[in-house]
């Protein structure tokens, strides 16, 4: 692996970890406001966590 693609792995890698984090504050946030829809939104958060690391897996992949 040269050093631009270590870089833009990086780069992955660090994004998905933004993305994934402001998936689950928002979520935290959600579920304090509205407890009785915890699993609606413990569906929609954990829907939208694996879709990121899917795309950032074949972001990887693609390098």
């Amino acid at each position: 692996m040269e050093m631009p693609d270590i870089v833009g792995a990086g780069l992955i890698v660090i994004g998905v970890g933004i993305g994934i984090g402001k998936i689950g504050g928002s979520a935290m946030e959600a579920i304090a406001r509205q407890p009785e829809a915890t699993n609606k939104i413990q569906t929609a958060m954990l829907i939208a966590a694996a879709l990121i690391e899917g795309i950032g897996f074949a972001a990887l992949v693609m390098k």
